[in-house]
């Protein structure tokens, strides 16, 4: 049984040192193929940890852990990584998924509402475009949010604060990885039932990658800010005030 092992506690396959950086499109395509079947993998085990629907917000944290391993070529032990990061993040996740899932519900509906009646009142046109542009910011903050909350441990103000920065920064490849997952869902109601078997695959994990790798860089940004490294100082300072 050592094979069976193996394949879920071995390293991931890394790259060669003396091969050209690739950057954009070229680098995601890169490293999905070579991680694709970690991917597989990986998405397995997000559907059995989101079962139970109670654990999903810490199944996507967990998952966005791996990818952004992924995304930075750190070997992964997927197993073993997986459940620390489910049990880590899991009240943290919690909490941001149920804030985040019903403020995206609220401007979803805003929106479904303000576009109804906006056929009988051109007036409305305008609340509706501030009730889609709103729940747009949303989504790419909560895009945002989940991957620094997986790259660094910050206090909840301080990581929304950052998240908001970003989604200012670079909102961009955000909503294009979003676009990607959407598309990614909409391969697998078009092609039905050829494609029964994407969401148990790969569709979880992958459309979780697009967004890793997406906001990736915007996320790096931001954790370089000073606001980013206070938490660091400011433990040192208070200590040293009661040493005096």
């Amino acid at each position: 049984m050592q094979w069976l092992r193996d394949m879920w506690t071995k390293e991931g396959p890394g790259i060669s040192k003396d091969a050209p950086k690739k950057t954009g499109l070229a680098l995601f395509a890169e490293i999905f193929a070579r991680e694709w079947w970690e991917m597989v993998k990986l998405n397995i085990l997000f559907v059995l940890a989101a079962m139970f629907v109670v654990t999903i917000p810490a199944a996507l944290a967990a998952t966005a852990r791996i990818c952004v391993a992924f995304a930075e070529d750190r070997n992964t032990y997927l197993l073993r990584d997986f459940t620390e990061a489910l049990v880590r993040y899991f009240w943290r996740a919690t909490a941001w998924g149920v804030a985040l899932a019903a403020a995206l519900g609220i401007g979803t509906y805003a929106a479904i509402a303000y576009a109804a009646a906006a056929r009988d009142n051109l007036i409305l046109a305008a609340p509706l475009a501030v009730s889609v542009v709103v729940t747009g910011f949303i989504a790419v903050l909560a895009c945002h949010l989940l991957i620094l909350m997986v790259m660094r441990d910050l206090p909840m103000l301080r990581l929304l604060r950052l998240a908001a920065i970003a989604s200012v920064l670079r909102p961009l490849p955000a909503l294009a990885a979003l676009g990607f997952v959407a598309t990614l869902w909409l391969a697998h109601i078009l092609f039905y039932p050829v494609s029964v078997f994407m969401p148990a695959t790969l569709n979880f994990s992958l459309g979780m990658f697009a967004v890793a790798f997406g906001v990736h860089r915007a996320a790096a940004m931001v954790l370089a800010l000073p606001i980013a490294t206070r938490e660091t100082r400011e433990p040192h300072a208070r200590d040293a005030a009661h040493n005096v």
